[in-house]
């Protein structure tokens, strides 16, 4: 339904567009234009783009693990309340980077738990890789609607073969997109199973701790994305990558105060 908004949304400003040159334009002719400027946006993006959506899903991913934690392991008001804001701005991005992938044709990581352990798996086949040292609840994200797909193709006949854009190979993905655990700032097995064991005052430090470790690695890895050349010119990429920069930096300091405030 959103999406069949945005779409009429679009081709009433390209109406007013064309009006305003004189030109008037039949509707086929307005819906022609405006699948020519989504390809053309589609197209606009690079490997670096794709490996950056691919591998911030599965460090989001983390990043709820920890945060399920709070209220089950005697963490305070306060860091309760972080965890919550984590989780809420953490499952939003994932999913919006799941869906740039998918109308991108790209492979889509998705997720399920098992204990401390996040299985990963690409949208539309059987999770394969265990990622120790994740866990996140499962996200079953469907094809893209119909209403997404140009006239004549349909969100199951797009191709997704295609998904090797800028050479990058589907089936050496990991079954996942990444190793996960490589990434900047992402916890251990062993840091996580010391988080796991940890209650009240010494949970809230230990997550506070780790958490800015695992949001600073997050920085990194959007500065990588801005360092690689034609990266992020793709305006959602650019987007996505700029509020996660901007929440990170802004949580982190947060919780150096909160664990400043802490006392003993």
């Amino acid at each position: 339904m959103r999406s069949r908004l945005a779409r009429w949304t679009a081709l009433a400003a390209l109406a007013g567009l064309t009006l305003g040159t004189g030109q008037a334009q039949t509707t086929a002719e307005l819906e022609a234009l405006y699948w020519q400027r989504q390809q053309d946006a589609r197209a606009d993006y690079t490997p670096a783009d794709v490996d950056f959506m691919t591998g911030m899903i599965g460090h989001h991913a983390q990043a709820l693990v920890m945060s399920r934690l709070a209220p089950t392991h005697g963490a305070s008001p306060a860091v309760q309340r972080l965890a919550a804001r984590i989780i809420n701005a953490q499952n939003d991005e994932i999913e919006s980077m799941q869906r740039w992938l998918r109308v991108r044709g790209e492979p889509v990581p998705t997720a399920r738990v098992d204990g401390l352990t996040l299985v990963m798996g690409i949208e539309g086949e059987e999770a394969g890789v265990d990622h120790e040292g994740m866990d996140h609840a499962g996200m079953d994200h469907g094809a893209m609607d119909a209403a997404d797909a140009p006239p004549g193709e349909t969100a199951s006949g797009m191709d997704h073969g295609a998904a090797a854009h800028g050479g990058m190979d589907h089936e050496a993905m990991d079954h996942a997109g990444m190793d996960h655990s490589m990434m900047p700032g992402m916890l251990s097995q062993a840091q996580l199973e010391e988080l796991d064991r940890a209650r009240g005052p010494d949970f809230d430090r230990l997550f506070l701790r780790y958490m800015m470790q695992h949001h600073g690695g997050a920085i990194t890895m959007v500065d990588a994305l801005f360092g690689a050349h034609g990266a992020a010119q793709d305006g959602d990429a650019f987007k996505l990558a700029s509020d996660i920069h901007v929440d990170q930096e802004t949580e982190i300091a947060r919780m150096d105060q909160m664990l400043r405030g802490m006392t003993d």
